[in-house]
């Protein structure tokens, strides 16, 4: 007997459960006959990260190696860094990020019928990349001081080895990271769940400080500049 199955363009994403029942009289016999996994799709036109472009997706979905950009805006160094998006076991440990989020601990219902919208599903990855605000994230970033007892975040190469890391250790933030790891990180599990995702690199950043939607900087009326805002 052959099974195909058909779902919606917009399906929840994750692990399914399949079981036959067959009905004979008044009787009713299940059988479970495994699991499979549900992903976004880049190939299907209904889906909301279809992409149109062939060669786009080889580079955005299936490319394993990338180029990320370092250092700062005088002194940009291209640093090679290992994606492994369909190294074994990979895609558990990324389903099983999703079930360890602050997002689906606080409403498993509400958390899981989201899950086919990938812009939901990027805002709990990024949540979960960042280990910083104690929710079992992957990754604890440290940007000063010493790194002696721990990884230099210069040192790594790949999401591999740290997503691995991850999981050995009960899922207890791997330290250290700092922005380029946390984003090669997320940019392989964005691409293992099936949504295309590139990294770019920001030189000169702006910080909103006090969360009024600019940046704030104040002059005397000779053109001086005041150190006032902390923006």
């Amino acid at each position: 007997m052959n099974f195909t199955i058909s779902s919606p363009a917009n399906a929840v994403i994750g692990r399914y459960n399949l079981t036959l029942l067959v009905t004979s009289g008044n009787k009713i016999f299940s059988r479970f006959l495994g699991q499979f996994v549900l992903l976004f799709n880049p190939w299907c036109p209904g889906d909301d990260v279809y992409m149109a472009d062939e060669n786009e997706r080889q580079e955005y979905v299936l490319n394993e190696n990338g180029i990320i950009f370092v250092g700062n805006a005088k002194y940009i160094e291209a640093r090679g860094w290992y994606y492994g998006q369909f190294q074994d076991d990979l895609l558990n440990i990324c389903l099983t990020m999703l079930d360890l989020s602050l997002y689906y601990r606080q409403g498993q219902a509400i958390d899981v019928s989201r899950r086919g919208d990938p812009k939901y599903v990027g805002r709990v990855i990024s949540s979960m990349i960042n280990g910083n605000d104690n929710d079992n994230g992957v990754l604890l970033g440290k940007w000063q001081g010493s790194f002696h007892s721990h990884e230099n975040p210069s040192r790594w190469d790949g999401s591999v080895v740290i997503l691995q890391k991850w999981r050995q250790d009960n899922y207890k933030p791997v330290q250290y990271g700092q922005c380029w790891v946390f984003a090669g990180v997320m940019c392989t599990v964005l691409r293992c769940l099936g949504i295309p995702t590139r990294l770019v690199s920001n030189f000169n950043s702006a910080h909103d400080v006090d969360r009024n939607l600019s940046i704030d900087k104040y002059y005397d009326s000779s053109g001086k500049s005041l150190n006032i805002s902390k923006d």
